[in-house]
């Protein structure tokens, strides 16, 4: 069996988040699922990751760059994992602890300060804590951990790989 490309490596890195994405717009407007604003950051996020090994994979660099696009893909990853803790843990929340609701992202966006904006989204909502939609026990963003997880491996494996090559 022929070991994978640089390219290949990176695009199926790429096609994760894409397909993570696309299952999100299915849920949002098949399923009826409005994401609320945490899960709007946890979409930016996988955008980010899948950004980073898609430009990797139309660059096909050599070994440093091919390290510093992991790099950058585990931070980007990291960053929607700490999003996603966030969002777990509103939902364990008891009821009486929950965060009031408040005005959804875009309405935020167009009528706050960005810092504000920002510290709203991170204190997050009762809109945050409500789950929806579970599957095999697990809720959305008890997924998107789980996938932020499986995606920061992966780019610890590239750069690893990356770094244990012989090339320059």
């Amino acid at each position: 069996m022929t070991p994978l490309s640089t390219r290949a490596r990176f695009a199926l890195g790429a096609a994760a988040p894409a397909a993570l994405l696309g299952f999100g717009y299915y849920l949002q407007y098949f399923q009826g699922q409005d994401p609320c604003p945490l899960c709007h950051v946890q979409r930016a996020f996988f955008y980010a990751v899948g950004a980073v090994f898609l430009v990797a994979a139309l660059h096909a660099p050599g070994r440093a760059g091919q390290i510093v696009y992991s790099l950058l893909g585990l931070l980007a990853a990291l960053g929607g994992g700490g999003v996603a803790v966030r969002h777990v843990w509103l939902q364990h929340l008891p009821p009486d602890q929950v965060p009031a609701c408040g005005p959804d992202l875009f309405f935020m966006l167009e009528n706050f300060p960005l810092g504000r904006t920002l510290q709203k989204l991170f204190e997050g909502s009762g809109q945050c804590a409500e789950v929806k939609w579970r599957f095999l026990g697990l809720s959305i963003p008890e997924w998107s951990l789980a996938c932020f997880s499986a995606l920061a491996a992966y780019a610890v494996w590239l750069m690893l790989r990356a770094a244990r090559r012989k090339d320059a």
